[in-house]
C-alpha cells in the first residue's frame, strides 16, 4: 500500500531527474516521497554485477560529463555522500584503419595539436565555449527563455543547430578531425543530416575540455546512493518495489511530480488529462533504440591505436562517411552490419570495478526503435576492426536488447535511452508547448522528456521542481 499522509509532495520515479526534483521541493522544505518501481532506485544510473560475483557494470549510462558540468548537481555535496569521479588520461579516442586515432583530451590545446592541419579550426570552434562555459551551461541547461548572455548563446546556436555533418565538412579538412567530431555528434541519438546535431557534439567537447569525462568510482549506482542519501538528509525517503499506474493514491499530496515518458503519462493520468493534452502527447516521437553489451574480458582491448588504451570512452565507426551512414540506416529502420559503437572501458582506471586478471567493458549502437534483431556479432566485429584480439578475450557478455532495456526501466520505450527523439520540432517545447505542465492541477512532468535535454544532469527534474513550486505558491 502506498501511503502519502505524511508528504506533500509525490515524485514517481528514482531517475537523476526525479532525485533532483525531490532534492529541490526538499530543499524547499516540502516533506517528499519517491516512489521507484524497481528493488533498486537510479532508473538509468544503476549498477549490478551481471556476470561474475564482484565484477561490476553500469546497466545503462556509465560516463558523465554532465552530471560534473551541472549547475544543479555542482550545488550539491555528492562527494560527501561517496560519489568520487575517476578521469581517464583521455576523455575519448576514436580509431581508425590506419592504426592512428583521433583524441579528445581535457587540454585544449593538446586535442587541437593533435589534429595536425585542423587545430586551428578545432580552437575555433570550441576555444570560445569553453573560455565562458558555465554562462554557456546556465543558459543552455534550461528551458526556452531570453538568455543572460545571448550574443554567446547565438554564437553557440549558429554552429549548434547546423546539422553535424555540414559543420564537420565546411570547418574541418582532415579524415580524423571530421571523425571525431561525427563520433561527438552520434550521441545525438540522430541522423547526422539532422538540423541541431551539432550541438550535442560542441557540448561534449566543451565538457571534456572544462571537467573531463569521468565515471563514479565503484559503478554508477554510487552517484544515485549519494542523491538518495542527500535526499534523506533533507527529510525526503525513497520507497522502492511500488509500481505506480495511477494518479488514485496521490489525491491527499499536494504536488505530483512523475518521472516518466509522455506515453507512461498517458497510462498513468489517463482521462483526467485534457482531450487536447493527450493527443499532443500521443503524437510525442521516441527516438533509436539501442542494442547494449556488457564483457567481461581475460585482458584489457588490444586496440592497435596506443591512444585507445588510455581512453575511457571510444567511438568505434570510421570516418565521418560510415558515421553517417550508420546512423541514418537505423533511423531509417535498417541496421547496418558496420554500427557506430560508443565504448566503455572503466576497469582500466577504477580497478575497483572488478576482481583480479579481469576487465569489464561495455558497447552499444543505435537500432530502430523496438528492433527485435541480434547485432551482438556485427558490434563485436567493429571492436575486432580496430582491435584484433577482442573476441578472443571475451570470457562472458550480458545482452540486452530494445526490449531489455525497456523491461529494465519502462521509460526507455522502444530502447530510445534519451526519452524521445530530439528533432527540431521536440528540441524547446517537449513534450508539449506547456513543458513540464499537464492540464490536471499540482501533475508535472520532470523525466528527460521535458527541457532542457536527455543526459545524467538533472536539470530537467530541477527546473520541474521550480515549475511546480511556484505553481504551490500561487494557488
Amino acid at each position: 500500500m502506498m501511503r502519502t499522509e505524511n508528504s506533500d509532495a509525490i515524485v514517481v520515479g528514482s531517475g537523476p531527474n526525479g532525485l533532483a526534483a525531490a532534492i529541490r521541493l526538499a530543499q524547499a522544505g516540502m516533506p517528499v516521497t519517491v516512489f521507484e518501481a524497481s528493488d533498486t532506485p537510479g532508473g538509468g544510473v544503476r549498477s549490478a554485477d551481471l556476470l561474475f560475483p564482484g565484477v561490476t557494470h553500469d546497466i545503462c549510462s556509465s560516463v558523465y560529463p554532465m552530471a560534473v558540468c551541472s549547475p544543479f548537481f555542482r550545488t550539491l555535496p555528492l562527494q560527501q555522500y561517496g560519489v568520487e569521479w575517476v578521469n581517464p588520461p583521455l576523455a575519448a579516442a576514436h580509431p581508425l584503419d590506419d592504426g592512428s586515432a583521433a583524441v579528445l583530451e581535457t587540454s585544449l590545446p593538446a586535442t587541437a595539436a593533435s589534429l595536425g592541419d585542423d587545430g586551428e579550426a578545432y580552437i575555433r570552434m570550441v576555444g570560445p565555449l569553453v573560455e565562458r562555459w558555465q554562462d554557456l551551461l546556465d543558459d543552455s541547461f534550461a528551458p526556452l527563455h531570453f538568455p543572460e548572455h545571448p550574443f554567446l548563446l547565438a554564437r553557440f546556436g549558429l554552429m549548434g543547430l547546423q546539422p553535424a555533418a555540414t559543420l564537420a565538412r565546411s570547418r574541418l579538412r582532415t579524415v580524423a578531425a571530421r571523425a571525431l567530431f561525427a563520433g561527438l555528434a552520434a550521441h545525438s541519438m540522430l541522423p547526422l543530416e539532422f538540423i541541431g546535431t551539432s550541438a550535442p557534439a560542441l557540448v561534449l567537447a566543451m565538457a571534456a575540455h572544462v571537467a573531463s569525462w569521468p565515471f563514479v568510482r565503484g559503478g554508477a549506482q554510487n552517484l544515485t546512493t549519494a542523491l538518495v542519501r542527500f535526499l534523506e538528509t533533507l527529510g525526503g525517503k525513497v520507497v522502492t518495489g511500488h509500481r505506480v499506474d495511477s494518479l488514485d493514491p496521490f489525491a491527499a499530496a499536494r504536488l505530483v511530480l512523475l518521472d516518466v515518458t509522455p506515453r507512461q503519462l498517458l497510462t498513468i493520468a489517463g482521462d483526467r488529462l485534457s482531450h487536447t493534452y493527450r493527443t499532443k502527447l500521443a503524437r510525442f516521437r521516441y527516438g533509436m533504440g539501442s542494442f547494449k553489451i556488457d564483457w567481461v574480458l581475460d585482458q584489457p582491448v588490444p586496440w592497435i591505436a596506443e591512444a585507445c588504451r588510455r581512453a575511457g570512452t571510444v567511438h568505434v565507426g570510421g570516418t565521418l562517411e560510415e558515421i553517417i551512414a550508420s546512423e541514418a540506416s537505423s533511423w531509417d529502420g535498417n541496421p547496418t552490419h558496420k554500427p557506430f559503437v560508443l565504448f566503455s572501458q572503466p576497469s582500466l582506471f577504477d580497478p575497483s570495478r572488478t576482481v583480479s586478471g579481469k576487465h569489464i567493458a561495455w558497447g552499444y549502437c543505435h537500432v530502430p526503435s523496438g528492433y527485435s534483431g541480434d547485432v551482438t556479432e556485427s558490434i563485436e566485429a567493429q571492436v575486432e576492426r580496430f582491435a584484433p584480439g577482442f573476441k578472443r578475450a571475451i570470457l562472458a557478455r550480458h545482452v540486452m536488447s530494445p526490449a531489455d532495456l525497456e523491461r529494465h526501466n519502462a521509460n526507455l520505450i522502444g530502447g530510445d535511452i534519451g526519452a524521445g527523439a530530439p528533432i527540431l520540432s521536440q528540441l524547446f517545447l517537449k513534450p508539449t508547448a506547456s513543458l513540464y505542465k499537464t492540464t490536471i492541477p499540482g501533475v508535472f512532468l520532470c523525466s528527460a522528456s521535458t527541457p532542457p535535454a536527455a543526459g545524467v544532469h538533472g536539470m530537467c527534474g530541477f527546473f520541474a521542481a521550480e515549475t511546480a513550486l511556484a505553481w504551490a505558491k500561487s494557488n
